[in-house]
C-alpha cells in the first residue's frame, strides 16, 4: 500500500517505472502535492525507479500539528526510505523540497548520488514575512491568499494559455491542510542553510524559472555559488513551478544531470 507510517506520521508515496533501474526521489513544493511531477515523470520514461511522496501537512499524508522543523521532513525521508530499502538514490527538490534535499545531502551524504535543486536557496525569505503568512492561514486559510500565490508560481502566459489548468492547480493549493501549510512555513522561517552549502559533495544542478516570484534566479544562483562544483540554469517562461509550466525543459535538464553524474 503506497502509505507508511514513519515518526508517527503516516506518508502518502509511489514508485513510478522499472523496479531494477536507479531510484531517483523528487520531493514537492509548499502548498502542493506530488501530483506537479505528473509531466516531467511521464516525460523521464524508463531510465529511472522513480519514488513521489506527499510530505507531512501536504496531500494525502498526515497534518500533525505545528510546528515543523526542515529536520523533520528530512527524518521522514530517511525512514521513508530505510523502509522502502533504499540504500542510494538521486534527488530533485522544489522549492522547500529543495531545502530538504540540501539538509538531506549535509545529514546523510551516503544516501545520495545527485541533487536537481528546483527553485530553492539555502535560506527564502525573512522571518517576518513567513510569520505574516502564518499568522494569515491560521486566521482565515488558504483561500484568500490563494491568487496571490498562483501570481508566484505561473507567468502570466501560463495563466492565459491555460486557464482550466491554472483553476486546477489552484484549488490544489486552497485544499491544502491549513495546518500543515504554516507548520511548513514556519519550518522554512527557521531554516538557513548557508552554512552546509559548502559541505554539499554530490553533483548538483541549480535550476530556476526566469520569472520565480517566490525564489528569483540570482537567490538561486546565490545558492549555486556556494555549491561545490554546482551548475546553475535559467529556465525561460517559467515561474516558481517549471514541472508543470516547462516540464519538457525541466526533464531534459534532469536527464542530462543524472547522466553526467553516473546515475542511470
Amino acid at each position: 500500500m503506497p502509505f507508511t507510517r514513519v515518526n508517527d506520521v503516516v506518508l502518502h508515496w509511489a514508485w513510478r517505472g522499472p523496479a531494477d533501474r536507479p531510484v531517483v526521489v523528487f520531493s514537492n513544493s509548499l502548498g502542493s502535492d506530488f501530483r506537479i511531477w505528473d509531466d516531467v515523470v511521464a516525460r523521464l520514461g524508463d531510465r529511472w525507479r522513480i519514488l513521489l511522496y506527499d510530505a507531512r501537512g501536504h496531500g494525502l499524508s498526515d497534518a500533525p500539528p505545528g510546528p515543523y522543523a526542515i529536520d523533520d521532513h528530512v527524518d521522514d525521508l530517511i525512514a521513508l526510505l530505510d523502509h522502502l530499502g533504499v540504500r542510494r538514490a538521486a534527488m530533485v527538490g522544489l522549492s522547500v523540497g529543495g531545502m530538504i534535499a540540501q539538509r538531506l545531502a549535509v545529514r546523510a551524504p551516503s544516501l545520495l548520488a545527485a541533487l536537481v535543486l528546483c527553485d530553492t536557496a539555502a535560506k527564502i525569505g525573512t522571518a517576518e514575512m513567513w510569520q505574516a503568512r502564518i499568522d494569515a492561514v491560521e486566521t482565515a486559510g488558504l483561500e484568500p491568499m490563494a491568487d496571490a500565490v498562483l501570481a508566484r508560481w505561473f507567468t502570466p502566459g501560463f495563466f492565459a494559455a491555460e486557464p482550466a489548468a491554472a483553476a486546477g492547480w489552484r484549488n490544489m493549493l486552497a485544499r491544502t491542510s491549513a495546518v500543515g501549510y504554516a507548520a511548513t512555513s514556519a519550518a522554512i522561517r527557521d531554516a538557513d542553510l548557508t552554512a552546509d552549502a559548502p559541505s554539499i559533495r554530490v553533483p548538483t544542478l541549480c535550476v530556476v524559472g526566469d520569472q520565480d516570484g517566490a525564489t528569483p534566479p540570482d537567490l538561486v544562483r546565490g545558492t549555486a555559488d556556494l555549491i561545490p562544483g554546482a551548475r546553475f540554469v535559467v529556465i525561460d517562461g517559467a515561474g516558481h513551478l517549471p514541472c508543470i509550466e516547462k516540464a519538457d525543459v525541466l526533464a531534459a535538464l534532469i536527464d542530462r544531470h543524472l547522466g553526467e553524474a553516473g546515475h542511470g
